[in-house]
């Protein structure tokens, strides 16, 4: 193993004294799809395969995270160092996963400001500053996890409800959108997906009492096509007693039925954002994703029934919105243990030994589930990735005890995997909570926990990155990290892995045996999705360094690429 450190501020000097803030000549053709002067649909289903490009939050449609050059790999990684320090404006966290098309390189920071950077060598191409309007309401820090492209646009959420088009050549704004109202709530971290003529985004809000959604947009003029709500005018669902494992939620059925009688259905309020992006599957017309938890977070007593559909994995249709299936992970989630990191779609074993189109799904209750894609169902989940005890204990207004607390598990930080492995990869969180319950009104844009969850001072957190057998559920491998990990994966075909910790190491592993190959230190926590692109032969290792607000690890405001040694 070894640390650059002083390379890298060597680095970061020269690129600082060598940034230029103005257009770069054109980097020589390096995609293997498409015309490369605009990211066409041919180029965007295909990324999976393009060993040149990374064109998707999550890499492909499948959002497998899976990179298929193999330029740096286990024999070589000890020689990785940095090639180019990107300084943004903005010292927040950072939780940006870089989009590179064609030697350009498209990132994001906290309160929606985007560069565009030559991917070869870390200089400023441009800069644009979304105008905040006046009103932000949002959970979990002033996050943007980044930009979609396709055509001669890039695509961005924002911290006030409003989904923006920009030119990819200029960085001027072509439309805007206001996507829901942001004093109710509603806000966008969340990097949106394109799918042909549609930008497809979710919401914020689950704390706030809004009634969540999946929207598709026109990428041309950002007219609405069409909207799911991801919480039905019939919300109350079946009367779950038992969670997806099995276990006892320890719900009062009678009382929940009461209420609904006096109260009618909660619908309106009931939460139920989606975070992070969809899966595409364009041969079936259908894409999937999860939904966060219920409002208010913690208070049962004002929100009766299942909760339809919190907590779940949901298909609807691409072209219209509407509804396939769905799975509910937790009915009535009393534990803010929502579903929020990406589902992943790849082949896997059915109960029977049989090859089928399968889901994945990393929990913030520690399990991996595996679900069959044509009826949403559950095929199997995993052994426990973090300690799981008094499970479910119900909150109390003294406070009560129970974990995983309310961060996970695996929290919005998306897996990755390796299918000649059948391996999944996930980050995980150890933060022993107790929940405690406090019932009050809906407030109408404002908080509303309906209590609080705690971490407990005197109890140790830490974190871990797990590889698990998707076709048996068994634990493959595991390595402990000395704090909670939020972030994401990166694996590639070099038989790698990739992932960062909130003290600001950066590390990549054997994806076989999760042994550590190389470690940086890069001065403020990696708590960002690596990506990696290839230009003019080389490949690129790239990772945003600026900390997290959620767990308060150390800002920064970095973006680092790396490349094998001379």
């Amino acid at each position: 193993m070894r640390d650059w450190s002083r390379l890298a501020a060597s680095c970061l000097a020269a690129l600082v004294a060598s940034a230029p803030a103005h257009a770069q000549d054109e980097t020589s053709a390096s995609t293997l799809y498409g015309d490369l002067q605009s990211v066409t649909q041919s180029m965007l289903s295909r990324a999976a395969g393009d060993g040149n490009n990374f064109l998707h939050t999550n890499g492909n449609y499948a959002q497998t995270r899976y990179y298929p050059a193999s330029q740096i790999n286990t024999g070589n990684v000890r020689n990785l160092r940095p090639a180019w320090i990107f300084q943004t404006d903005i010292v927040d966290s950072m939780e940006t996963s870089p989009i590179v098309v064609n030697g350009v390189m498209y990132i994001t920071t906290a309160f929606n400001e985007v560069y565009a950077i030559d991917a070869r060598t870390g200089a400023q191409i441009w800069h644009h500053k979304h105008s905040m309007g006046p009103v932000t309401t949002y959970c979990c820090g002033p996050n943007n996890r980044g930009v979609a492209v396709a055509g001669d646009k890039v695509f961005m959420g924002t911290l006030d409800a409003k989904l923006v088009a920009l030119d990819a050549k200029t960085g001027k704004q072509l439309w805007e959108t206001q996507i829901a109202d942001a004093e109710l709530g509603y806000s966008e971290t969340m990097a949106p997906s394109v799918v042909e003529n549609m930008v497809l985004i979710g919401t914020n809000g689950g704390e706030y009492g809004i009634r969540g959604f999946v929207k598709a947009f026109d990428t041309e003029t950002g007219e609405l096509i069409w909207t799911f709500n991801t919480v039905p005018e019939d919300s109350v669902g079946v009367w779950a007693t038992h969670d997806a494992t099995g276990r006892d939620m320890h719900r009062d059925i009678d009382a929940e039925k009461a209420s609904l009688e006096s109260m009618g259905d909660p619908y309106e309020t009931l939460g139920g954002g989606v975070w992070q992006n969809p899966a595409v599957d364009l041969a079936e017309r259908r894409i999937y994703f999860v939904v966060g938890n219920p409002s208010p977070d913690l208070d049962g007593s004002l929100r009766p029934g299942d909760n339809l559909y919190t907590d779940s994995l949901v298909s609807v249709n691409l072209d219209t919105g509407e509804y396939v299936c769905h799975f509910q992970y937790i009915a009535h989630d009393v534990w803010d243990l929502d579903a929020v990191s990406p589902p992943i779609i790849t082949t896997v074993k059915d109960d029977a030994g049989n090859d089928v189109k399968g889901i994945l799904h990393g929990g913030k209750t520690g399990h991996v589930y595996v679900h069959k894609a044509d009826d949403c169902s559950l095929i199997r989940y995993s052994e426990a990735m973090v300690p799981q005890e008094d499970m479910w204990t119900l909150p109390t207004a003294e406070g009560a005890r129970m974990l995983p607390g309310a961060n996970g598990g695996v929290e919005w930080s998306p897996m990755a995997i390796d299918p000649s492995l059948h391996l999944t990869y996930a980050i995980n969180l150890h933060q022993p909570m107790t929940y405690t319950v406090r019932s009050t009104p809906y407030p109408e844009g404002k908080i509303w926990l309906g209590g609080s969850f705690d971490v407990i001072p005197d109890e140790a957190q830490w974190g871990n990155i797990t590889a698990v057998d998707y076709n048996t559920g068994d634990i493959a491998w595991q390595v402990r990290t000395a704090e909670p990990m939020i972030g994401g994966v990166l694996a590639t075909a070099g038989g790698l892995v990739f992932t960062g910790e909130g003290n600001g190491l950066f590390k990549a592993y054997d994806s076989s045996n999760g042994g550590e190959l190389w470690r940086f230190q890069a001065g403020a926590g990696v708590n960002a999705p690596p990506s990696s692109y290839t230009v003019e032969g080389q490949q690129y290792i790239v990772v945003a360094a600026g900390g997290n607000s959620q767990l308060n690890y150390k800002r920064g405001n970095n973006i680092i690429a790396f490349t094998l040694a001379d």
